[in-house]
């Protein structure tokens, strides 16, 4: 079966920066195809029409990837504001000023002020994916409607 719009699709993937710095390998994720922002744009842009056992490397410029840092998505509280136990590294939800709840990573706690950053860690990088495809289905009724795949290496409902 040929990848198309609302296949799922298996794939095995590694992610170097530039440089070939490791930054995920021997990952396995399923994604449902068709522009659903299940994976990235230029991604499903070299699968579409590729079948199980495909192989391809891209380099993607930051903006075809996890995209620029934003100065905005940066914001300092107080320690006192922070929940215990969390260290520099660590993940945090919270809300953005329009509402919307957002990942932040602990970047850096002096004093009593805490660094927390809502950009992707990858941000600002251009990166290497190399990636293989595992496998191809139709999508069902359900993933479709969803928007994403189930089971597997896909969501949990």
């Amino acid at each position: 079966m040929k990848i198309s719009k609302d296949t799922a699709v298996t794939l095995h993937y590694s992610v170097t920066e530039a440089n070939g710095k490791p930054l995920a390998s021997r990952e396995t994720t399923d994604y449902l195809h068709g522009g659903y922002g299940n994976t990235l744009p230029k991604i499903e842009e070299a699968l579409e029409g590729q079948e199980a056992g495909f192989r391809v490397t891209l380099e993607l410029q930051p903006e075809d990837a996890f995209g620029r840092r934003e100065a905005a998505l940066e914001r300092t509280i107080s320690k006192k504001d922070f929940p215990p136990g969390v260290k520099v590294g660590g993940q945090l939800r919270g809300m953005t000023e329009d509402g919307r709840e957002q990942v932040f990573t602990v970047m850096k706690i002096k004093g009593d002020q805490v660094l927390l950053d809502a950009n992707h860690p990858w941000s600002d990088k251009a990166l290497k994916f190399t990636l293989q495809v595992g496998g191809v289905r139709a999508a069902t009724a359900e993933e479709i409607q969803h928007g994403h795949v189930h089971g597997g290496h896909g969501h949990h409902h």
